[in-house]
Parts: structure tokens; sequence; C-alpha cells
């Protein structure tokens, strides 16, 4: 713990020289396609951490280079072939810096996967009646309660959430005011270890140096939710090609991220396999043709099918929209319904407003948003990132949401625990006291 704790403050400070220094790289590395967006700072809010939140930022940086390409290499979120993902960066990142017309040494990452988890932690001290200083909310940040978080689990997020002193809950910032008792909440997000140093590996053998990383749910979650959504409670389903994000906001906090591992990718190898198809036609079919709801006008609306067998009569064969959409919805379901079994055990149901936002590239399917509601039993609609300065509009759509996210995230980010000056020997150790969902009962 103590050297994670390091390592992400490392990052933090490595993150703050960049911008100083006025340039720095988003890297979205996803299953599908890898994403690079290089920032400009305008240097007067550069590298300042003032707690404004995810929705401000937006004058303080903007997109002068862009560039994406077919990732390679990975699988579910997570890199898979160390060669073919480092090669997929190397061109992104190239692409994107000579677009920039400037060199980038610093890149922030964001990815799915890694089996996500969720942890909620609360802590309490005294400050006897008087001023609550930085010191104080540290202190109170290593009272929380750290549970075993099991071998080979690493800490990707750890955000105070909540702050009450004495009996006035709902503080984001407790500094300055008087008060008897500290109390704080916290929302601790760990993954798979590997996954992040497989990943800091592969960026370091393309000559970058990783200045921080996030994962893709919490910042699709940043860009595709409105402010009153990150307020009231809103979850952010991020479909990706590889795996499916989920977030959920409240109080403009992240309290809950998981993910599951199936996306985009599994519809392709669908397509490929009912229709007998290589995968690049069946992906053509998806995005051109595809759909979740059939009407009478599908069993007569053909789609031809081309294939590479050099059998002319079996290339120029056609089906119907409707066999398609027959391939298409049931893995669709089995994909919500899964994310219904992840919202439930969240307590999603028992926040103020229930709003559901679909986003990422799988989120452009045609009678998605009308099946989720049905399977989700929520308000849900169809979600774009936010409209950053310098943006090009092809980085515009649905499948952007965790690069600019990731932009927000980078320019202001959220308090984390290594933001703080914890005490080694204050700092939390495993009580193997697991949390529980504290947001249920606190908010």
């Amino acid at each position: 713990m103590i050297e994670l704790y390091e390592s992400q403050r490392a990052m933090r400070n490595m993150r703050k020289a960049a911008m100083q220094r006025g340039v720095v790289a988003i890297l979205d590395v996803g299953s599908s396609k890898i994403a690079c967006l290089v920032l400009q700072f305008d240097g007067e809010q550069s590298g300042v951490d003032d707690g404004v939140g995810s929705l401000a930022g937006q004058s303080g940086f903007r997109v002068i280079g862009a560039a994406t390409t077919k990732s390679r290499g990975v699988r579910f979120g997570e890199v898979d072939n160390m060669v073919e993902t480092e090669r997929a960066i190397r061109t992104a990142v190239q692409a994107a810096q000579k677009m920039a017309k400037v060199r980038v040494d610093h890149v922030i990452a964001c990815f799915a996967g890694a089996e996500p988890r969720s942890y909620g932690l609360a802590g309490e001290v005294e400050v006897a009646g008087r001023a609550v200083m930085e010191q104080d909310v540290a202190r109170a940040l290593s009272a929380c309660d750290v549970p075993d978080i099991g071998e080979g689990r690493e800490v990707l997020h750890a955000q105070p959430v909540n702050f009450a002193l004495d009996h006035r809950s709902g503080l984001i910032d407790p500094r300055g005011q008087v008060g008897q008792r500290l109390a704080t909440d916290m929302h601790m997000v760990t993954v798979d270890a590997k996954v992040i140093q497989n990943l800091a590996f592969c960026v370091k053998r393309c000559d970058l140096e990783l200045a921080g990383v996030a994962s893709s749910a919490y910042a699709a979650g940043i860009s595709a939710l409105v402010e009153d959504e990150q307020e009231l409670g809103a979850a952010c389903i991020d479909l990706g090609g590889g795996a499916t994000g989920i977030s959920i906001f409240l109080r403009k906090h992240m309290i809950y991220a998981d993910s599951v591992p199936m996306g985009g990718e599994l519809l392709t190898s669908d397509i490929s396999h009912g229709l007998r198809v290589p995968r690049e036609v069946a992906e053509r079919i998806k995005n051109m043709r595809g759909g979740l709801v059939a009407t009478g006008r599908d069993d007569s609306d053909m789609i031809e099918v081309g294939g590479e067998t050099g059998d002319w009569e079996h290339d120029r064969r056609t089906v119907s929209r409707a066999v398609l959409i027959g391939i298409m919805r049931p893995r669709v379901e089995e994909i919500l319904e899964a994310v219904r079994e992840r919202l439930d055990g969240a307590g999603f149901d028992h926040l103020p407003s229930r709003q559901i936002v679909l986003t990422g590239d799988g989120s452009q399917i045609p009678g998605l948003d009308s099946l989720a509601s049905r399977i989700l039993g929520q308000q849900v609609r169809l979600g774009r990132p936010l409209r950053v300065q310098g943006l090009p509009q092809a980085a515009t759509g649905p499948g952007f949401a965790a690069s600019v996210g990731l932009c927000l995230f980078a320019a202001h980010p959220q308090d984390e625990w290594w933001d703080f000056e914890i005490p080694a020997d204050r700092y939390p150790v495993r009580s193997f006291r697991r949390a529980v969902r504290w947001f249920r009962d606190n908010w």
C-alpha cells in the first residue's frame, strides 16, 4: 500500500510538471481503437488542483492534436499482446503529435476491464473546536478502515466523496470551517495489478512517461453525464469493444465502478459466425445495417453479404435485416442483463434520481435505448461527450466519451488519497472489515 501511495503521488507530480510545460497527451487504450489527444494548457490554470470538480477546466486547455488507430493486441480492455499494442500506441501518438506539431513526453491513460471492485470507506477524527486544516483531512482519510483487497490487486482511485463536520454533512471541502469532529466517506476502486503494470510497461516501451491512469468508466461518466445527473444520481454505461464500463455518480463524485467483460466485438463475432462471413465484413454489416428492434419491413429489407471464398454465387448471397437483428439482439440483451445485475448489487435503486446514460461506440446501435429501457427499467438516454475547445468534429461522438473525460480528469482532477500528506505510521492498514453500502445509509 505504501508503494502504491508513492507511485500514484509520483504520477500526479509528473502530470503537474507536464502541465506546467504546457503539453500532455491523453491515451484511451481500448479493445477496438486507441485514441490519442494532445492537450495544450494556457499556463494560467495548469498544474493547479483546486478541487472545482469534473465539469470545470474547459477554459484551461485546448485540443491541438487528435488521432485514432485500430487497436491490435488489446482484449477485454486489457493488454494481451505487448508488441501489437505498442505498435498501435506509437501510431496513434505519432499521428497526434504530427497534427499538433509538438513532441509529447507524458501521457495520461485510461483503460477498461481489469475487474474493478468498489469499496465504501469511512473515517472520523477529533478536531477539538478549531478550524479544519489540511492535516486534519489527511488524518480523517488515514482513519478509514481499508478492507483486505486481496493479492494481486491495486488501488486505482481513492477519492473522498463526502465530508461531515459535527452534524453538517455533504461538505465538499471542510478546510477552514470550525467543528469538533470531522468524518469522511471515501470511494476506493481496486483493479487487477497486472493490467496496470502491463499498460505502464507498454507505454514505457513507446518512449513515453505514464503521468496518470484512470478507469475508462470513470472518464466516460465525467464527460457523458450532465451536471444535474452527476449531482442527483445517474449511471453511465460505456459500451466499448471489449468491455462495458459501469460508473455511478452522486453529488458530482463517482461512488461505484464496475465492468462487464463483454462488448461490441462479441456482436461482430456473432455476426461473423451466424452469417459465415469474415470479421471485417461482419463489422461493416453491424455498423451499416445493424439494429435491435425488428419491424415488418425488415423481412423484406435484404442485405447483400460479401465473402472471400472465391465462390461468386456464395459471396453474392443476401440475408434479411430481420435475420441480422435476430443475431444481434440476444447478445445485447445478455450484456444489458449483466449490467442490470451490477446496478442492482450496487443499490442503484436507492438513489434520488435513477437516470441511465448510454455512451461508447456500442451505444450507436439503432434501438438500443428502447431495449435498454425495457431491461434496465429506468430512464435511459444516449450520451455524447462534452464539447471541449479544439476537439475535432470526428472526435465528438459517443465513442470518444472516455477520451474527452480523461481530458477533464487531467485538467482538474478530483482529490485523491495520495494528494494529502499522510504520515507513514498513520497510513491505513488492512483491517479486514469490509465496507457496507455506505451511500445507501449516508445519502
